[in-house]
């Protein structure tokens, strides 16, 4: 099998190898063996793929090596609640979980559905697990949990941090979720299923930070029942190649999505936000806010879509926005939001803008004494701060600081 699946990979360069080799290892699984083919069939994603052509993997990850340093600090790190580690390929399972909250270890792996349309989760979703550490980790709120529940994603040097969690909000019940990936391997890969059954709601707060020697990739599939409530707050500082992508789909009637994100990119980061948000039942309403800042040598992408099918899409209310500062010569920014809508009854928008900061607000800031450097940090804080604000009120504060210090070069 291993052999086969090595074979239709284009030109496989050594990490690919290794992954091919990595799979042969799991064992028989026709579940492992449907998402590992998907991926197979292009091998790591790469420019030649309009949905990957700013963010190419194959390049960014010749090999599979470990990186120079360990990952990053948790901002988090002072918050209560349930905690599950991940460091290398390996889980650490919390001693106790809060009430309304059961963790289910899964030795053999689940079928991730849209294996085609995302190369990068099925991957994960066919290596995830390793000799004596489960496939996957399936968590079920039944009901309201007091405490967030916080996953963190971290290794110290090795060739690859790979897991996938499986979550699953009963009706009527509520989860915050906050998640740190802060990098420590060459390849990091994460896989996210969340699944809000009717009336449920979750809260997904996430901060990526990784080394200018690693690939990262956070991809999270989202499936909303009848009035459930989704909000999703990311904070990215990229890596040599990193990528936030979310795929989400309301599934009945009446579901409601944000989805914020802000980055900051410096000298030899590359951040990739990108979604595709399908509104698969009547009057569902989506709302959607990025907003970027990028240095000289640094590489910001956001790329959203809208999906309105003909008859099941009627009365969306659904709107995009994506904002981009370019702080210095030499930054890059790429945006591409798009709406594809089929159904008559809707109300729907989109908008992008990319630029420089306000020469008479820096103006104003330098005549009063702020230094230049203080001043852009300001008004790029304030201009980021916005997209945010859609966090729970600690974890927002948490966000906004990590920001302000990165800004400020802390």
């Amino acid at each position: 099998m291993a052999t086969d699946l090595k074979s239709i990979i284009p030109n496989a360069n050594a990490a690919e190898l290794e992954l091919v080799a990595r799979y042969a290892m799991r064992g028989e699984d026709p579940r492992r063996e449907r998402a590992f083919s998907a991926f197979a069939a292009s091998g790591l994603p790469h420019r030649r793929m309009e949905a990957w052509r700013w963010s190419d993997f194959r390049a960014a990850l010749p090999a599979l090596e470990a990186p120079e340093g360990a990952g990053a600090v948790d901002p988090f790190s002072a918050l209560s609640g349930p905690l599950i580690e991940i460091s290398a390929s390996q889980y650490k399972l919390p001693s106790e979980l809060p009430a309304g909250m059961r963790l289910i270890e899964r030795a053999d792996a689940d079928v991730f559905a849209p294996a085609e349309k995302m190369p990068l989760g099925a991957l994960t979703a066919a290596l995830a697990g390793r000799k004596g550490a489960p496939a996957s980790l399936v968590i079920e709120v039944t009901e309201p949990v007091a405490e967030p529940l916080r996953i963190v994603a971290r290794s110290d040097r090795s060739e690859a941090n790979i897991a996938r969690i499986t979550v699953l909000v009963r009706p009527g019940a509520h989860l915050d979720l906050i998640e740190s990936h802060l990098g420590g391997a060459g390849f990091s890969s994460y896989l996210l299923d969340l699944t809000l059954q009717a009336g449920a709601s979750a809260t997904r707060t996430l901060y990526q930070i990784g080394a200018g020697d690693e690939a990262q990739a956070i991809t999270a599939n989202v499936e909303a029942a009848a009035e459930a409530r989704f909000t999703q707050t990311a904070l990215a500082f990229g890596a040599k190649i990193a990528r936030i992508e979310t795929r989400l789909t309301h599934q009945e009637t009446g579901s409601h999505a944000v989805l914020n994100a802000a980055y900051l990119a410096a000298k030899g980061r590359h951040v990739d936000l990108t979604s595709h948000i399908r509104h698969g039942a009547e009057a569902c309403t989506t709302r959607q806010l990025t907003k970027g800042a990028v240095l000289a040598g640094g590489r910001g992408i956001f790329q959203g879509k809208f999906m309105v099918p003909r008859k099941v899409g009627q009365r969306t209310d659904a709107a995009m926005q994506h904002h981009a500062l370019l702080l210095e010569y030499g930054a890059e920014v790429f945006a591409k939001p798009e709406l594809e809508i089929y159904a008559d009854d809707v109300e729907c928008a989109h908008g992008n803008t990319c630029g420089a900061l306000d020469g008479d607000q820096l103006f104003y800031l330098r005549q009063r004494g702020i230094p230049e450097t203080e001043a852009k940090a300001l008004l790029t804080q304030a201009f980021v701060t916005e997209a945010l604000e859609s966090a729970p009120d600690l974890a927002a504060e948490i966000l906004r600081a990590a920001a302000e210090a990165w800004l400020l070069g802390k």
